[in-house]
């Protein structure tokens, strides 16, 4: 077995740091984290759990992310995209089925990225991972209307129809002055980059909105509008670890959770790796990047954590701010520890229609409805799943869109690569005029009487297999010799074996010769392994239509051969 993938690019990079590097990763490292800051908040409380406990992930797993990732620039932490995965989780298995499911998550990527799956996992199709980032963010957005009107209700709906109509019948208690705040965060956000694009909104939206919530409850005696303080209890420390209650029984029922998050996880990871790349002409170890992330999400949820992965915000203010390094993570990762155990406290007074405010941002900018809207132009069977996914999403939740997403995807895919395959039949002559071979001077080649010639045309996969069987039948005759040109086909599954197996048995049984011609050297390979060439016989393996001609008219002329 080939050595594990596993290469973090800090050890590598520290061998030639310098100080003016470190200079540009500590200031870099320094704004992310007060970037990190809101969004670390508000996907804590929006996932159901506490703030300090979206803080607690941001530091470790930024820490654990940066320390052994595949990535020179890449930010760990909590993203929008758990949200609405662990928030179900939650309701369903409360917080330590959250951390047992996040372990299990963390146990497959590190598998993911030791059995070098990183570069396969990219190749998602892209109307999957659209439909269910649009669907997150539209769900997301869903869940921010209680706190972002004001809402009075006992209870929000879990699903999504059922919670839209309980806002209906709740928008009569609305609370003007939480709207007022939630608007105007989303206004400051908006504008704020026109001023200045060092600063981030959502923290000038959170500065601004708790100074005046601040003068409105303690000098106005304005005391309508919930604060974090109302419904968390900030302890300002970081908490020791906890032990798991693993059991078969736990694992079972959360493995489909465990999975989920896993993809969720590679999929947004390595999305914002190659964005990252693709900026600043470095390339990450896709398969580091994996283990990196696993083991972030192994650690954190024993220190009451939720999932984590990479993030493309963080990850592209990084880059913006002179990040170089993975010490920028490593920085990020502090400055966020100094503000928990510093100015912890100081977050009770942050209202929550603020937060609200942040994520509809986030939930807008998470949307993608430009691509959606392209996605929409294209072939039927893109379109398909990228509805069924985007649905699925909403109206159910996240693990079966993955699931039947990806099985739809794959069905698809199938049915593409059938109709792309082609097989064509030559009884008297063959036209080489158009395909550039190099094996023969006649443009034109005559077929021996009582010698078919097929032509395959694409992968000879589980999907062709069967056709290729019905085209023989449909002919109805019986030739001497059938010669089957292969030079098209890249490559053959233990399907397409088993389909030439059974097709040589039966013609011989009807005393009809095979002759294969032009086999591709990695088609050579896999025949010759499975033992097909000693059914055949080497003598009836050609490198080209012409000596396949050849050997046709010997079996032919030759009673003997027959």
């Amino acid at each position: 077995m080939k050595r594990i993938d596993f290469q973090p690019v800090l050890f590598d990079t520290l061998k030639n740091y310098s100080k003016e590097k470190f200079f540009t990763d500590l200031m870099a490292g320094i704004i992310v984290g007060i970037v990190a800051l809101p969004l670390a908040i508000a996907f804590g409380i929006a996932s159901g759990v506490s703030p300090e406990q979206g803080l607690i992930t941001a530091i470790i797993a930024g820490f654990i992310v940066s320390f052994l990732g595949g990535s020179n620039v890449q930010i760990g932490g909590p993203t929008g995209a758990f949200i609405v995965i662990v928030y179900g989780i939650i309701q369903q298995f409360g917080i330590e089925g959250l951390a047992i499911a996040t372990v299990m998550a963390g146990i497959m990527l590190v598998l993911m990225g030791v059995f070098k799956l990183g570069t396969i996992i990219r190749f998602i199709p892209y109307p999957i991972v659209v439909g269910f980032t649009s669907g997150i963010a539209l769900t997301i957005f869903t869940t921010q209307i209680k706190d972002l009107f004001g809402l009075t209700m006992d209870k929000v709906p879990a699903d999504f129809i059922s919670k839209w109509i309980a806002y209906f019948h709740s928008f009569d208690t609305t609370n003007w002055i939480a709207l007022g705040v939630g608007i105007g965060s989303i206004l400051l956000i908006i504008v704020t980059p026109r001023f200045s694009k060092k600063i981030p909104g959502s923290l000038i939206a959170i500065i601004v909105m708790t100074v005046i919530s601040y003068l409105l409850r303690h000098h106005l005696n304005i005391t309508g509008l919930e604060t974090i303080g109302d419904r968390f209890e900030i302890n300002a420390s970081l908490p020791t670890p906890n032990g798991l209650a693993f059991n078969i029984e736990t694992i079972n029922q959360l493995l489909p959770a465990a999975f989920t998050i896993a993809i969720l996880g590679a999929i947004e990871s390595l999305l914002s790796a190659t964005v990252a790349d693709g900026v600043t002409g470095h390339k990450h170890n896709s398969n580091t990047e994996l283990i990196a992330q696993g083991a972030a999400n192994i650690v954190v949820p024993f220190f009451g954590g939720i999932p984590a992965t990479g993030a493309i915000a963080r990850t592209m203010t990084n880059i913006n701010n002179g990040g170089k390094t993975p010490v920028a993570g490593l920085i990020h990762a502090v400055v966020l520890l100094l503000i928990l155990l510093f100015l912890g406290p100081l977050t009770k007074h942050i209202p929550m229609a603020c937060l609200a405010g942040v994520l509809v941002i986030v939930s807008y900018n998470m949307s993608e409805w430009r691509t959606f809207k392209s996605l929409m132009k294209n072939s039927r069977s893109d379109v398909a799943v990228l509805l069924t996914t985007f649905l699925l999403t909403v109206i159910f939740d996240l693990t079966i869109a993955i699931e039947i997403g990806l099985l739809l995807a794959l069905v698809l895919f199938m049915k593409r690569m059938s109709e792309v395959t082609h097989i064509t039949v030559a009884k008297d002559q063959l036209d080489l005029s158009n395909e550039g071979e190099i094996y023969h001077e006649e443009e034109k080649l005559i077929v021996p009487q009582g010698v078919e010639v097929y032509e395959i045309d694409g992968p000879y996969f589980f999907g062709i297999a069967n056709k290729f069987e019905e085209q023989m039948v449909q002919l109805g005759d019986h030739a001497q010799v059938r010669i089957i040109r292969m030079r098209k086909v890249p490559f053959i599954d233990s399907t397409g074996i088993h389909n030439l197996t059974n097709l040589c048995r039966i013609s011989q049984q009807e005393n009809t010769r095979i002759i294969l011609s032009g086999v591709n050297p990695k088609v050579h390979e896999v025949l010759h392994k499975a033992g097909f060439y000693s059914l055949l016989g080497e003598e009836n393996i050609c490198p080209n239509i012409n000596a396949a001609l050849r050997r046709a008219k010997e079996i032919v002329q030759d009673p003997q051969e027959k």
